[in-house]
């Protein structure tokens, strides 16, 4: 394929007028999108006007009932408020709960089990049945390792090991919220 005259100043009236190399490609025949985007660019092409942006509709407001539901006639309400009329959920008309569900109540455990007393291990006093676990600042003198008893497959206690290994996702949630 050739770029004759008259393809160029087709291809140069295309681009300005804001379309696509895939629909100048197809309007100009035996070229492909990479050939328009390549002869642009030798063209020295580059500012051209917007293409129209394809129409929305606009968005209608949801209106919600005075009271309820109205008449009663109606097996369910359309609405979108948190009224106290019966609530579709896609193509189901099941009456959804409105009210928030409770927040689950915190557990209650005794200080000795959320944090066990380290036994403030050095260094040097660590072995593989000892928990690693750093405890403050290591440039400081009160620095020391939690020291109470691990599995010698792993480094930590098992309260360490709660914190240091959590699931992906527990993490992502924790992350997002």
């Amino acid at each position: 394929m050739t770029w004759t005259t008259e393809r160029v100043d087709l291809l140069k009236k295309l681009w300005s007028d804001g379309l696509s190399a895939s629909q100048i490609a197809g309007e100009l025949g035996g070229v492909t999108r990479n050939a328009v985007i390549g002869k642009v660019h030798r063209l020295g092409l580059s500012g051209r006007a917007k293409a129209p942006a394809p129409q929305q509709k606009p968005r209608r407001p949801v209106s919600k009932p005075a009271s309820g539901l109205s008449g009663g006639s109606s097996a369910h309400s359309y609405s979108r408020g948190g009224g106290s009329a019966p609530q579709t959920h896609g193509a189901t008309a099941l009456k959804m709960e409105t009210s928030p569900a409770p927040a689950p109540a915190p557990k209650e455990q005794p200080v000795a089990e959320l944090v066990p007393m380290a036994k403030k291990a050095t260094i040097l006093q660590l072995t593989e049945r000892t928990c690693k676990w750093p405890i403050g600042d290591p440039s400081t003198e009160d620095f020391y390792f939690c020291g109470n008893p691990s599995d010698p497959s792993v480094p930590y206690c098992a309260y360490h090991c709660r914190i240091a290994y959590q699931p992906a996702t527990d993490r992502k949630r924790r992350a997002a919220g």
